[in-house]
């Protein structure tokens, strides 16, 4: 900077940029369609108006990609579309405390350990622990649970401790059933035992009929007759060819 300021060294104390002037003629360089272009939705006056997202009134990206599960609508706050307002804390963090100290929200938060108790607060249980602690929060890891009490500390569920969930069961698969092959639960048919002869029980023999019945029913004996009849036919006829 000069010792004495005149009109001579007189200058901007950064450089200055003059801003564009759009239509003021062919020779400007930025006349006739003052830099929008020919035709179309965005050359026209409050085309710059639209929301974001916009496309023209296809069919937007956010519309034509998968969405994730989870609540959309405004009515599902506060916890919005996939998001869970979780705040998490280490157990690692916890050795700050001295022992026998009682740790709830409020007393992290004093700590500058999270911002405010605004969300429910999670213990997690990277790192280790060595001091007797009562951890009070609204959820907790499996980790962190266990390294609290082999510390010889304590936890408190500040909305109950939640229900395990019950595992999905899934029926069994069916074994496929052959023609001829095995079914389950039943041996092959060479492996079954064959009763002997012996055991398996046979039709007991008709016994003759008697005098009486042979007079009550006399077609019994002509039918007898008549096959003993046709025998020695064909017995006779037999030699004879």
């Amino acid at each position: 900077m000069p010792e004495k300021l005149n009109l001579s060294n007189l200058k901007p104390a950064q450089a200055r940029k003059d801003r564009k002037r759009v239509g003021r003629g062919l020779g400007s360089g930025k006349g006739r369609y003052s830099t929008r272009g020919l035709k179309g939705q965005k050359s026209r006056s409050g085309s710059h108006k639209m929301r974001a997202g916009f496309e023209g009134g296809q069919m937007p990206i956010y519309m034509r990609l998968g969405k994730q599960r989870g609540p959309y609508s405004k009515d599902a706050m506060p916890m919005g579309p996939h998001r869970t307002h979780t705040v998490a804390v280490n157990v690692r963090d916890l050795e700050r405390f001295d022992a026998g100290t009682e740790i709830t929200p409020e007393s992290l938060a004093a700590a500058g350990l999270i911002r405010n108790t605004k969300y429910d607060l999670k213990i997690l249980g990277h790192g280790d622990l060595s001091k007797k602690l009562a951890v009070s929060a609204h959820n907790f890891s499996k980790s962190a649970r266990e390294k609290i009490e082999q510390a010889g500390g304590s936890i408190t569920w500040l909305r109950g401790e939640p229900e395990p969930r019950k595992p999905k069961r899934r029926p069994a698969p069916k074994a496929p059933v052959r023609d001829g092959g095995p079914v389950e639960g039943k041996p092959a048919r060479s492996d079954r035992e064959v009763p002997p002869a012996s055991e398996i029980p046979q039709a007991e023999p008709e016994p003759p009929e008697t005098e009486e019945e042979a007079a009550e029913n006399p077609e019994s004996d002509q039918s007898e007759a008549t096959e003993e009849l046709e025998s020695s036919s064909e017995a006779e006829q037999a030699p004879e060819e």
